[in-house]
């Protein structure tokens, strides 16, 4: 007996819209079935969109002057090398994460000079001073030298807190970088300028750093630029087989 067939009487010119018989049955209303097609694209499209967010905050590494801002960017995904246009500086210095390139040795190379060269110019006193110590004797550029960090963090000898420590052209990018931020943007914390500094090792030794971020991984270590290219972890990786470094040692 068909759904008419029990209600003859009264109904003769009822009809069923969008209601399609099959042999196994009835199929839903067609207009539900448009209802669940646009809230299915619907969710498509929010989830792509909160994608692409995630993976904007991690380029841009915003920078703020709140303490453990740097802690609190989480690398995801199988890569960990940051590209994009750095926030804040970026745009001042007219350069890109990207200009670190193994098919660009050229661009890479001026990059690394033009960060350098900060190092060379910017002197630091009093509070500005303590700082950098604090933030780039917290880093090292271990891969071109054994240095404990890329500056000295104490008076020893004949060199004070705070001078070179490692003369390789990485070193003086990275010092460059942090001297400019501590200058320029004096309000930006200490750990978001060591993220900062974290983010350009990553880029200059892409290999090894992949591959020291695989270990962490595995070992349950939360991922974020401090813990990967920090002292944090320094060599945690040992007896990895590093791959090659962008630019010049």
């Amino acid at each position: 007996m068909t759904c008419c067939e029990g209600h003859k009487d009264g109904h003769s010119g009822h009809k069923h819209e969008n209601v399609k018989e099959t042999r196994g049955g009835k199929e839903a209303p067609t207009s539900l079935i448009g209802i669940l097609i646009v809230v299915a694209a619907l969710l498509l499209v929010f989830n792509q969109y909160q994608i692409s967010g995630v993976q904007k905050a991690i380029s841009l590494g915003a920078l703020s002057g709140q303490e453990s801002t740097a802690a609190q960017t989480i690398v995801t995904g199988a890569s960990v090398i940051p590209t994009g246009t750095p926030a804040v500086y970026g745009s001042e210095l007219k350069i890109k994460y990207d200009d670190i390139s193994p098919s660009n040795a050229k661009k890479a190379d001026a990059t690394i000079s033009a960060l350098g060269n900060y190092d060379k110019t910017i002197k630091l006193s009093g509070p500005a001073l303590g700082r950098y110590v604090k933030i780039a004797g917290s880093i090292s550029c271990e891969y071109c030298c054994g240095a404990a960090s890329i500056i000295f963090t104490k008076d020893q000898g004949g060199y004070k807190a705070g001078d070179a420590a490692c003369g390789c052209a990485h070193s003086f990018a990275m010092r460059g970088l942090a001297k400019y931020l501590l200058t320029k943007h004096p309000d930006i914390s200490d750990d978001a300028v060591l993220e900062e500094l974290g983010k350009w090792k990553t880029l200059f030794f892409p290999g090894i750093m992949q591959q020291k971020a695989d270990i962490m991984r595995s070992q349950g270590i939360e991922m974020n630029y401090i813990n990967l290219a920090s002292n944090k972890y320094r060599g945690i990786e040992k007896g990895v087989q590093g791959g090659s470094m962008v630019g010049g040692c």
